[in-house]
């Protein structure tokens, strides 16, 4: 399945050096969070000195630039891949940089939501590559936090079932 890149990014990908580049910001929201946690894999600025905060200003998915920010994190990010056949699913590992998080992930009885997307460091409001919707379905902790999210599986949505009766199937009764 191809997918369409903007002629900045398609530039930036085949350029040996350049000075825009890539930077994910995920977004993970809980009925139980008084609003979402939003991180993001550059540190563009600082946004405070005490505590000192490094992150990133993008209005996507509603965030109010001004007011709202993306949060630096260390991270590394798996994408789902291209096959149709798989549910989009990513795995999202971040370095531990709040003793809190691991008990706000113990928390959780119900999952969380994700949402995902790759801008560019020059434009860091329109997603060139975003994924929505997708479902946090585990999360492991240690030094790192290892987060799995995945489109609701398959075999969790209900299906009618056909009853095979004589109103429903009339040929097979004669």
């Amino acid at each position: 399945m191809s997918r369409a890149l903007s002629l900045n990014a398609r530039t930036s990908v085949d350029a040996p050096w350049d000075d825009d580049y890539f930077i994910v910001l995920m977004e993970f929201d809980h009925p139980d969070l008084d609003e979402p946690l939003r991180f993001s894999t550059d540190p563009t600025e600082r946004i405070s000195a005490e505590p000192y905060i490094l992150g990133t200003r993008s209005s996507w998915r509603g965030a109010n630039p001004s007011t709202e920010y993306w949060q630096f994190v260390a991270a590394s990010l798996e994408l789902p891949s291209d096959q149709e056949d798989v549910p989009a699913a990513v795995r999202l590992t971040i370095d531990l940089f709040d003793a809190s998080v691991p008990t706000l992930l113990r928390s959780f009885t119900t999952r969380a939501s994700a949402n995902i997307a790759i801008v560019m460091a020059s434009d860091p409001d329109t997603p060139e590559q975003q994924f929505l919707g997708l479902e946090v379905t585990a999360g492991r902790y240690g030094t790192q936090i290892s987060i799995e999210a995945s489109r609701k599986p398959v075999e969790e949505e209900g299906a009618p079932m056909d009853i095979i009766g004589k109103q429903r199937f009339p040929g097979l009764f004669r």
